[in-house]
């Protein structure tokens, strides 16, 4: 399994509005996505923190797909929503380590 990490600093007075995009506007298009799983949003509850957004997938190549060819789609959605530029990084999730979580996001 393989997880995109994104940061950026919200528009806390946007929030409700950000989650109601995402939802509706941003999970739609992530589940088309071939080996995409599942989505974590984290929203700070200091204006200063930034907002971390976890997605799961199958295989790296999946993820790296979906970097190139759609969330530059994405990234404009979010624009009004955010401070600051969308910074991303990539992980192998070690799923031996958390059995349970894997078998639920299968589920």
């Amino acid at each position: 399994m393989f997880a995109r990490i994104v940061e950026f600093m919200p528009k806390l007075e946007k929030k409700e509005e950000f989650l109601k995009v995402v939802r509706n506007e941003v999970l739609p298009i992530l589940k088309k996505q071939p080996g995409f799983l599942e989505i974590l949003p984290f929203v700070p509850e200091v204006k200063a923190e930034k907002m971390i957004t976890i997605t799961f997938w199958t295989e790296k190549w999946a993820a790296e797909k979906y970097e190139r060819e759609v969330f530059p789609k994405v990234e404009e959605i979010l624009k009004p929503y955010v401070i600051t530029p969308v910074n991303f990084k990539h992980y192998t999730l070690e799923t031996t380590v958390c059995e349970r979580f894997v078998q639920a996001v299968a589920a």
